[in-house]
């Protein structure tokens, strides 16, 4: 698409530089008045400033109306609702990347189609790092298969792309042959009502005699919030305060399929506390432990918190909150970075309906999801 910027005195004259230029198919794509000329600020004269746009390969007028002609049914409301969706994607892409083209021509890192989609990736919060390897990679793979860059076209390849680089992560949730599965994390991340959704799954759905155990006796809140699921769902629930309470409660609710865990939700950087969280954590084939994250928190605290955590044999993370975000870049980023899969993925307050089952699909539909709507 050829894109040009007019200068004229009024609006008649710009109309008829374009029109000379780039033809009665071009498509204005805005219009402002400055002003120009003049001497230290004075006898400035008004002008107007067009930008418009003109697609070398149009659809053919003749060969439309002639089909219309022959088949009255061709233009069906359908294929005009995507002839018109498509313009107005394109409209739009060419706004980005004139947004784009107003910063400096050195701070590119791409050519200008390419470089909004990266500058999309970097504001949905995706560390630059991996967001460069994505672009790269799809330019490569468009140039190789000799196939014209159109913003559709990188949209589409930036979200298989985004899919091969979670190609080797697991998306499965709690084993069938876990027994004893802890739900480890900071405070505020809703370990509890993730707790009380995985549980209702597993009753319901794979039919599975569930029990409760709770550590977190910093918050009678809590407790009383685990009880509540419990009567809920017909669950036994045991509080334990030491590591000796822990174990005698695990051989009580030896005859339960499974015996989900809330740890102490406290502050990561409490390294004592996550000292005693290992201590107390045991470790067994038939255990599983997972790493509980809101994701409304910022990208480096996820990081930091994940780090925090790093002596807890984690098998998989948990995201939280997903629908109080528009930045879903920690599904990428976390999981990449130390290979980790993800098991569930929470979008809502609701039990058991608002756990996700996570698949490279989704999390990629997550990340592009608005730019494919916009």
């Amino acid at each position: 698409m050829k894109v040009k910027k007019y200068t004229a005195p009024t609006m008649p004259e710009a109309m008829k530089l374009i029109r000379k230029e780039l033809g009665a198919d071009a498509v204005i794509l805005s219009s402002k008045e400055i002003q120009d000329g003049g001497f230290l600020g004075f006898f400035q004269k008004r002008k107007i400033e067009v930008v418009a746009a003109l697609d070398p390969s149009p659809v053919p007028k003749k060969q439309s109306m002639t089909n219309t002609l022959k088949n009255p049914q061709a233009m069906e409301k359908n294929q005009k609702g995507q002839m018109e969706t498509e313009l107005i994607n394109e409209m739009k892409h060419m706004r980005r990347i004139l947004e784009q083209q107003s910063l400096q021509a050195n701070s590119f890192k791409f050519a200008p189609d390419f470089q909004v989609i990266f500058q999309y990736l970097l504001d949905q919060e995706i560390e630059e790092d991996i967001a460069t390897t994505i672009i790269e990679n799809v330019l490569k793979k468009l140039e190789e298969n000799q196939v014209s860059p159109t913003s559709s076209v990188i949209i589409t390849e930036v979200k298989r792309e985004i899919e091969a680089q979670l190609d080797e992560l697991s998306f499965q949730g709690i084993s069938p042959t876990a027994r004893v599965v802890h739900f480890v994390g900071p405070t505020g991340v809703g370990k509890t009502t993730t707790l009380a959704k995985v549980a209702a799954k597993s009753i319901l759905q794979e039919n599975r005699k569930v029990a409760f155990i709770t550590m977190d006796t910093y918050r009678i809140a809590a407790i009383e919030q685990l009880k509540t699921y419990a009567k809920i769902l017909d669950t036994p629930v045991e509080v334990v305060y030491s590591i000796e309470d822990y174990r005698n409660a695990i051989q009580k609710l030896k005859g339960y399929d499974l015996i989900l865990v809330d740890t102490a939700g406290r502050n990561y950087r409490d390294e004592q506390y996550v000292k005693e969280l290992t201590q107390n954590i045991v470790e067994a084939e038939n255990v599983e432990n997972y790493l509980v994250l809101s994701l409304t928190a910022k990208p480096r605290d996820i990081n930091d918190i994940y780090h925090s955590f790093r002596h807890v044999n984690i098998k998989a993370l948990i995201f939280t909150k997903v629908d109080e975000t528009r930045q879903y870049g920690s599904l990428l980023n976390l999981p990449l970075a130390h290979q980790k899969g993800i098991a569930y993925i929470t979008n809502g307050q609701e039990v058991p309906d608002n756990l996700v089952e996570p698949s490279k699909e989704i999390i990629s539909n997550y990340i592009v999801g608005d730019l494919i709507d916009s």
